[in-house]
């Protein structure tokens, strides 16, 4: 019973991570103009909406089976929802390159917020099924969001850092970053996959690891 409500609160913790990173994009595209995210119905919190087959599903279970396989006690899970549309060409024309950035990193920053909210609340000892729920609910909140952010932040395209990067460095008159993005963009998931799964993911989730032993504790 624990175990299925161990899964249960991480899948949750986990659609909510990622629905709500997406919508993010979408709100924060929509205060400087941009109604696409609006008008393909794509800012509702119904999950149906917002479900990638692979990413939001399939990768999660088989890095959770993976795990469990490999004797790892406590696996966690992450992935991705099906990307939110955004035309950054209106909100660059509204609001500037830095309104480009705002709409990179508003995913991000609600991964934050939301595991900064939900350490508040994790700190008491379950005592009931529905308890253990919770605990576990906010637990995960916690752990996936901070490494969704992490994860999001790396600078390396199709990922929310190098876009991030991207606008922050024209609005400074930087165009060579955006160049070399260019570049490597066909290969941007190749070396990302090489991140995640080689002894580098290590070093770059060292930062998360930190940072969510701090909100834990």
């Amino acid at each position: 019973m624990i175990e299925i409500i161990n899964f249960t609160a991480m899948a949750l913790a986990l659609a909510i991570a990622v629905i709500g990173h997406e919508i993010m994009h979408g709100y924060v595209a929509k205060l400087f103009g941009d109604l696409t995210a609006t008008y393909a119905g794509r800012l509702s919190i119904n999950p149906i909406k917002h479900i990638d087959p692979v990413g939001t599903i399939i990768f999660p279970i088989f890095l959770y089976l993976s795990q469990k396989m490999m004797g790892v006690t406590s696996p966690i899970i992450f992935g991705w929802a099906k990307p939110v549309p955004v035309d950054m060409f209106t909100v660059i024309k509204n609001g500037g390159y830095l309104a480009g950035t705002a709409v990179s990193l508003a995913g991000v920053t609600y991964n934050f917020l939301l595991a900064l909210i939900a350490s508040f609340f994790v700190h008491f000892e379950p005592t009931s099924l529905v308890s253990t729920f919770v605990f576990y609910t906010l637990y995960y909140t916690i752990v996936i969001n901070i490494i969704l952010m992490i994860f999001n932040l790396i600078p390396i395209p199709p990922l929310d850092g190098a876009n991030a990067l991207r606008f922050t460095a024209n609005y400074f008159g930087n165009r060579s970053i955006g160049e070399f993005f260019d570049k490597i963009g066909n290969y941007g998931m190749f070396i990302v996959l090489l991140l995640l799964f080689t002894p580098l993911s290590n070093y770059i989730f060292a930062p998360a690891m930190e940072l969510i032993n701090y909100l834990l504790n």
